[in-house]
Formats: structure tokens, sequence, C-alpha cells
């Protein structure tokens, strides 16, 4: 299976009010493990940036004037991401800003239903706890020493690591590397999940003890006296 984790940066909190995408970040998993295929995109938002949203990421309108625009990257941008699942913190957000800018360039929108927010999973595992990424990169262990402004590629790597905690932790890396070596003409019709696990027996195995074994079983116990374990 074939999911995008991504993550944008903007200049503000609302599109209606004006605000534009700078920056996509975005990491490829297959299998829930990251392929090495990402997209990484500064964007010209042909407008000023507030001080609240530089004191973020820190990406002046002087630093991103020479980046293009985003009518100019929308085709890589899509061909890149196709039409797997886009894993998000915090979705509605990212959404917003994406369909706007889509929207504006007359590209019909991504349907909310292709987001998995990963922050409303963290709130249901979680509840009460902090689910920002900075907390659940701590819960979980994942090193984000590197993150000392928000950046949408390297919160998209981060974003990856908390991804695969959320849904059932790291065990998935062991069988998804052993798998397609040991049985690579099984990797495209069968890929592994770390969901799996195998179901309850149709009908319970026979017993291996034979009537022999049980009577010397018998006959063993009969040796250790009223107080054995055995006739507890």
């Amino acid at each position: 299976m074939r999911e995008i984790v991504m993550d944008t940066e903007t200049t503000g909190l609302d599109p209606a009010e004006g605000h534009r995408i700078v920056e996509i970040g975005a990491v490829e998993l297959l299998n829930h493990l990251p392929t090495g295929r990402v997209y990484h995109q500064y964007i010209n938002p042909e407008r000023d940036m507030p001080a609240e949203a530089f004191a973020v990421h820190g990406l002046s309108a002087e630093r991103l004037a020479r980046e293009p625009v985003f009518a100019a990257v929308a085709e890589a941008f899509l061909a890149f991401i196709g039409d797997a699942p886009l894993i998000i913190h915090n979705a509605a957000f990212d959404m917003k800003f994406l369909n706007a800018e889509l929207s504006a360039l007359g590209i019909p929108a991504l349907p909310a239903d292709r987001a998995v927010d990963t922050l409303a999973i963290a709130r249901r595992r979680f509840p009460g706890s902090p689910a920002g990424l900075d907390a659940l990169c701590r819960r979980f262990g994942v090193d984000n020493s590197a993150r000392e402004k928000h950046g949408a590629l390297l919160d998209s790597e981060l974003l990856a690591e908390v991804y695969l905690e959320l849904i059932g932790g790291r065990q998935p890396d062991l069988v998804a590397a052993l798998a397609p070596a040991a049985r690579p003409e099984q990797a495209a019709s069968a890929p592994v999940s770390g969901a799996w696990r195998p179901g309850p027996r149709p009908s319970p195995l026979p017993p291996r003890l034979t009537e022999a074994d049980l009577a010397r079983h018998e006959a063993f116990v009969a040796t250790l006296g009223e107080g054995a374990l055995w006739r507890r």
C-alpha cells in the first residue's frame, strides 16, 4: 500500500484571508515504510510574510521571491502524490490550503476523505495528552533535535516515524525487511502489512497424549503423596 506523509508551511492561518502556501514536503511510504522518494518545494507566495509566520518557519518573502509560484509546481506535486492516501498532522489545515491553491488554478479539489489525520488518531489514543508533533516525538522516542523551526520536509519525515508508532509500532520493519528478500516473487502480490494478525483456528488441534501416556502420568503422581502439587 502506497501512502504519502506530507506537510505544508504557509503565510498564515486562513487562505480566505489571502494567505498562501510557501513550502510543501512529502515522503512516500510503501507498506508503512519510507521508500526514500520525497517531494520538497519552496513556493513564492507572491505576497509579504507576516512576522508571526516567519517566527514559525523562518522563510522570508525575500528568500521565497526566487522560488516558483504554486501554478508552476502544481502538476509535479499532484503527480508525486498520485491517488495515495495523504497522512497529515491536523489535516484540515493543510487540505484547506492545498484546495484553495488548486481551486485558484481551476483544478479539482482533493477529497477530504483522502486525508488521514494523525492529530485525530493521537487524540483518540491518548485522550487529554499533548498531541502536537513535538509531544508525539517525545512520547515515541523519535529524535526531533533538528527541528529548531517548522520545516515541511523535516516535519514530514518526523511524522512518518510517529505515524508508524501510532498505527502499531515498529514491528513492520523486520517483517517488511525480511519478507521481500526471502520471497521476492511475492512482493507485488502479497504486500506486507503490520496490521495482520493470525485468525482463530476453525477447530482445536487434537490431543497428542495417548491413553498409555495418561496412565504413566497418573502412576507417577501417585508416588508423590497427598500433598503433591498435581493433586491440588
